[in-house]
C-alpha cells in the first residue's frame, strides 16, 4: 500500500489504530513530492519542516493515549491565495512576490485548530484570474494524468497536488468554476459550498460577491470532512452565513431513492465533447438504476450567464485590484513621480490575464457605459437566480457536466481569451446564484482523461449533495484509480 494514494480517512483510522505514525505518512508524501513535483508543478512554496514538526506533535499526542482530530495528522495543502501567517502568499503574482501575511485566514485559523500537517501553498493562475494555471507568474502547472494537459484553473495546484499523491487534501477557492473544473480535469472531488458557508476572510479577493472556498478531496467522504473543519458563521467576514452548521458525515448515505434530479437542456451545450456527453449520460442513467426520478427542466438564461460573469467579476476585480498600487504593500518599480512609479508597477508586475480583466472591469463601471453593461449584468443575474429558484420547487438537485471538455493541451487555449472563458459554461452560473455544486468523477475520455459530473443543491444543501455524491461515487470505481504519471502509479 502506497500512504500517499490513500484518502484521509482511510489514513485516520490507521493513525489511530497506530499502524502508521504521522511522521511515517508525511515523510512517504513529502518523498512522493521529490519524485514527480518536478514534472506537475503543483506548489509556490513548501513548508516541509513545519510539516515534519506538526507530524511529530499528532505522534506524541497518540503515543500520550488522547485523542486525535479527523485531520489530525494527515498532510495538506492550501492554494496560495488564502492568507497564512508567516508564510508566503503570492496569489502565483509578481506583484506579492515576497508578501508574508501577518494573520491568518478564518479557515487555516479552522485548520490550525484541526491540528493537520501542512505542506505548502499551491499554485495558481494569477490572482484565481483563469482556467488552467497557466497564467500563474511563475510556472504551468502539469495535469498527473497527462502532463502535456492543463490541470484546470484557477485551483489547477490544489487538484493537482491530491491528484498526484502530493497532498491528501487541499483547499481551493472557487469564483467561476475554479475548484470544480479542476476537480474534474483531475479526477477529484472538488465542492463550491454556499456563498457565505465558509468565511472569505484573509481569502485575497478576486470577485467578492463570488468568491468561495472549498475543499478539493480524495472522495466525497473527506470532502464532507473537510467541510465539517471549515464551514461555519466569521464575525470577520460580513458576508458569512449565521447557519448552524450540521454534521455533514451523517449525509454520507447510500440512498437516492425517490430523489427528483434536474437534467437542464442548457447544459448540453453545442460543441460539448462526446466523450463527456456520453459519461454525464451514463451516470444520469446510473442514478435512474439507483432510484432515482429524473426530469427535464429548463433554466432559459444560462446562455446569458458567461457575458454576464465576464461583467461582474472583472468589475469587482478592477475594483479590489485597484490596492496594489506600490505603496501599501507588495512590490514597488520605481518612478520620476508617484504616477509613474503606479504605472511602472502594475505595469510590469500584473500578467496579461489580470491587466485584460482590469481593462475590462474599468470600461464596463465607466461612466458611459455603467448602465449599459455592468448595471445590466446585475438583472441578469437576478433572472439566472430565479431560474435556479423555480427550478428548486420540483426537483432536488440538478446535475450536470463540470467542464463541456476533458483537460485540454497546454498552450492550446493561452491566445485566445474568449475560447477559455467558455469552458466556464457549466460552472459560472452556481458562482452567480450563490449556489452550491460538486464534482465527482464519472469517467473518462478516449484519451483516459477524467471527466466529472457536477451537482448542484439548493442554498445550504449540502447534505443532500454529498448525499447524492457519495451515493453515485459508491456505486462506481473511478474514485479508486489514481494518475500514472512518470510511469508510476499515483
Amino acid at each position: 500500500m502506497k500512504l500517499y494514494d490513500q484518502p484521509a480517512h482511510v489514513l485516520h483510522d490507521m493513525l489511530v489504530n497506530k499502524e502508521i505514525t504521522a511522521t511515517e505518512l508525511t515523510q512517504a508524501v513529502l518523498a512522493r513530492m521529490d519524485a514527480v513535483e518536478d514534472e506537475v508543478g503543483a506548489y509556490l512554496t513548501q513548508t516541509r519542516d513545519t510539516a515534519l514538526q506538526q507530524a511529530a506533535q499528532t505522534d506524541a499526542k497518540i503515543a500520550r493515549g488522547e485523542a486525535i482530530a479527523f485531520l489530525e495528522g494527515i498532510p495538506g495543502a492550501l492554494k496560495d491565495n488564502i492568507c497564512t501567517k508567516g508564510v508566503k502568499t503570492t496569489c502565483a503574482s509578481k506583484i506579492l512576490e515576497h508578501f508574508v501575511p501577518p494573520y491568518n485566514a478564518a479557515v487555516v485559523e479552522k485548520l490550525q485548530a484541526a491540528n493537520p500537517v501542512l505542506l505548502g501553498k499551491t499554485n495558481m493562475d494569477e490572482f484565481a484570474m483563469g482556467g488552467s494555471t497557466e497564467n500563474s507568474a511563475y510556472h504551468p502547472t502539469h495535469n498527473p494524468w497527462n502532463t502535456e494537459c492543463v490541470p484546470g484553473g484557477s485551483s489547477g495546484g490544489s487538484a493537482a497536488a491530491v491528484a498526484a499523491g502530493m497532498a491528501i487534501w487541499a483547499l481551493g477557492s472557487d469564483t467561476g468554476g475554479s475548484i470544480r473544473q479542476p476537480a474534474s480535469f483531475c479526477g477529484v472531488v472538488g465542492m463550491k459550498p454556499t456563498y457565505g458557508r465558509v468565511s472569505r476572510y484573509g481569502l485575497v479577493a478576486y470577485a467578492s460577491s463570488l468568491d468561495q472556498i472549498g475543499p478539493l478531496t480524495r472522495d466525497v467522504t473527506d470532502c464532507a470532512h473537510l467541510l465539517n473543519v471549515i464551514a461555519g458563521h466569521d464575525a470577520m467576514d460580513s458576508t458569512s452565513s449565521a447557519a448552524a452548521v450540521p454534521d455533514y458525515t451523517k449525509a454520507l448515505v447510500q440512498d437516492v431513492k425517490g430523489l427528483k434530479i434536474g437534467l437542464p437542456k442548457e447544459y448540453f451545450v453545442k460543441g460539448m465533447d462526446a466523450d463527456v456527453e456520453k459519461a454525464i449520460r451514463t451516470a444520469i442513467e446510473q442514478f435512474r438504476v439507483l432510484g432515482a426520478e429524473i426530469i427535464d427542466i429548463s433554466l432559459p438564461h444560462t446562455e446569458y450567464a458567461i457575458s454576464t460573469y465576464y461583467l461582474i467579476a472583472p468589475a469587482e476585480a478592477a475594483t479590489n485590484l485597484e490596492r496594489y498600487d506600490g505603496v501599501s504593500y507588495g512590490e514597488r518599480i520605481d518612478g520620476v513621480d508617484i504616477m509613474e512609479m503606479m504605472t511602472n508597477t502594475r505595469t510590469q508586475k500584473f500578467g496579461a490575464e489580470v491587466k485584460r480583466r482590469i481593462m475590462i472591469g474599468n470600461y464596463a463601471l465607466s461612466a458611459g457605459y455603467y448602465d449599459a453593461y455592468y448595471l445590466k449584468a446585475l438583472k441578469v443575474r437576478t433572472l439566472i437566480q430565479q431560474d435556479y429558484a423555480k427550478a428548486f420547487e420540483t426537483v432536488d438537485v440538478i446535475v450536470a457536466p463540470t467542464a463541456p471538455t476533458p483537460a485540454f493541451k497546454i498552450g492550446s487555449m493561452i491566445s485566445d481569451p474568449l475560447q477559455m472563458y467558455l469552458q466556464d459554461v457549466c460552472t459560472v452560473p452556481l458562482n452567480l446564484a450563490g449556489l452550491p455544486g460538486i464534482s465527482v468523477p464519472c469517467g473518462y475520455s478516449n484519451q483516459h482523461m477524467p471527466i466529472g459530473l457536477q451537482i448542484i443543491g439548493k442554498p445550504l444543501a449540502e447534505e443532500t449533495l454529498l448525499r447524492t455524491a457519495y451515493t453515485y461515487e459508491q456505486s462506481q470505481s473511478f474514485h479508486k484509480e489514481m494518475a500514472v504519471l512518470g510511469g508510476k502509479q499515483a
